[in-house]
């Protein structure tokens, strides 16, 4: 591959003023004013902004014509149609085609990739995919991924990288610009508040809110996100001393920290729905039966979720976001680009669209889909800003509790093998 960015493109402050464009050309650079124009070079900041346009002109002039295979997570209506969205812009400003490859598991994509790697095949069906976690954490230690090129990307510079720590590590697995942070994610309750007047601010206090409400309260069946995710929760809030969540998991460590886990899952199964010999395959089925009153709590890994379903009149009016206030777990999720991607530059291009203010804006709509978007707003300009001005809506968080990073990677397939073993059956 021919590409080769500019390191003044990788700079981690914006590379132009508050009054320019995200994508700036060399127009909008000169229609700032020749004296400013001179005093952004001056202090290298014209430079930088130079070699940003240079590079995704670069970029641009060798995806054109090329097809991004991108394999993301197909489970929701709203995401697809944001998808689509994104590859019509795509194909309008740079001639470049995207291709929705549509999964239930990002871990199939793993093992595609790993498969066509080591057959040799050097032009892999996979451009672009849609992860974190512990996928991230195989690919990376395999050798599956292209780059480092996140942090080369010119949209990189308006990350938010202080203020959201997590798009530089991902499950305690440093990034290392193997994977573009796309948006943010943090556990979420939901409530009906006709039904319910204090909903459970703690695990205790869910404990005994389930033994309130008996078959009222579940949880989705791991290995599906939401439920891996849910056991994760519990597993730190149950570990107060928690070093050793966030180092590569040993079955003396595991041993140890998820002792109260199964003890704690012990006492609350038999209060859950079905008595906990069942659990519903997925979040959305869990969503389903909260607006159909048949629970009476539900649980989603995004924030705006609630308000979402209830603008397209899926959930009541009445339902309400919370999270616990001594803090949720919360991570990033990310683009990578397989090591044997056909179309690395068009894969590149994407990704830096999707890093854009106006697709990051959209992606935070909650009538579009409601993901908290990983720039840093307030570096933006004013026009830009305004792309994320909402009004509040019915079912909003109203108000966030800190995100608990995700224990190290290593820690999910043991925990989800062990649930497995203990109630899979």
């Amino acid at each position: 591959m021919s590409w080769k960015p500019s390191a003044r493109a990788s700079l981690h402050t914006p590379c132009w003023p508050e009054s320019m464009p995200s994508h700036p050309t060399p127009a909008s650079f000169c229609a700032i004013g020749r004296r400013k124009a001179l005093a952004l070079i001056a202090t290298g900041a014209g430079s930088a902004c130079m070699a940003a346009e240079n590079t995704l002109q670069s970029l641009s002039a060798q995806a054109h014509g090329q097809t991004v295979y991108f394999n993301a997570w197909a489970g929701s209506d709203t995401i697809n149609a944001y998808i689509q969205w994104a590859a019509q812009q795509m194909q309008s400003r740079y001639g470049v085609r995207v291709e929705h490859v549509k999964i239930s598991d990002a871990a199939d994509v793993v093992k595609r990739v790993r498969n066509e790697k080591a057959a040799g095949k050097q032009d892999g069906s996979v451009d672009l995919m849609w992860i974190n976690g512990e996928n991230f954490l195989t690919m990376k230690r395999e050798g599956l991924l292209f780059g480092p090129y996140a942090e080369k990307l010119p949209n990189y510079a308006l990350v938010d990288t202080a203020g959201k720590p997590t798009t530089r590590i991902d499950f305690a697995e440093p990034v290392e610009g193997m994977e573009a942070p796309w948006g943010m994610a943090q556990l979420t309750f939901m409530v009906d508040s006709k039904q319910v007047a204090k909903p459970p601010q703690d695990i205790q206090d869910l404990l005994a809110f389930a033994r309130a409400h008996p078959g009222r309260v579940t949880y989705p069946r791991p290995p599906d996100f939401h439920g891996t995710t849910f056991l994760k929760q519990l597993l730190l809030d149950l570990n107060p001393q928690r070093d050793a969540l966030y180092k590569p998991v040993s079955p003396e460590a595991f041993a140890k920290a998820s002792a109260p886990l199964w003890n704690y899952l012990g006492n609350l199964h038999p209060l859950l729905w079905r008595a906990g010999k069942q659990f519903p395959l997925t979040a959305a089925a869990i969503r389903q039966m909260l607006a159909d009153g048949e629970l009476r709590w539900a649980l989603t890994f995004n924030p705006n979720e609630a308000a979402n379903e209830i603008a397209a009149g899926r959930l009541p009016a009445s339902v309400v976001s919370y999270q616990f206030p001594a803090g949720t777990i919360g991570n990033t999720h990310f683009l990578a680009i397989p090591v044997n991607a056909r179309a690395k530059e068009a894969a590149m291009l994407f990704a830096n669209f999707l890093l854009s203010p106006q697709a990051q804006a959209r992606k935070a709509d909650l009538t579009v889909w409601g993901d908290p978007t990983v720039l840093d707003v307030k570096r933006l300009g004013p026009q830009e800003q305004a792309l994320f001005a909402t009004k509040s809506a019915p079912g909003q968080l109203r108000q966030a509790a800190p995100a608990i990073p995700e224990p190290h990677g290593s820690w999910v397939d043991a925990l989800e093998k062990e649930w497995l073993k203990r109630y899979g059956t």
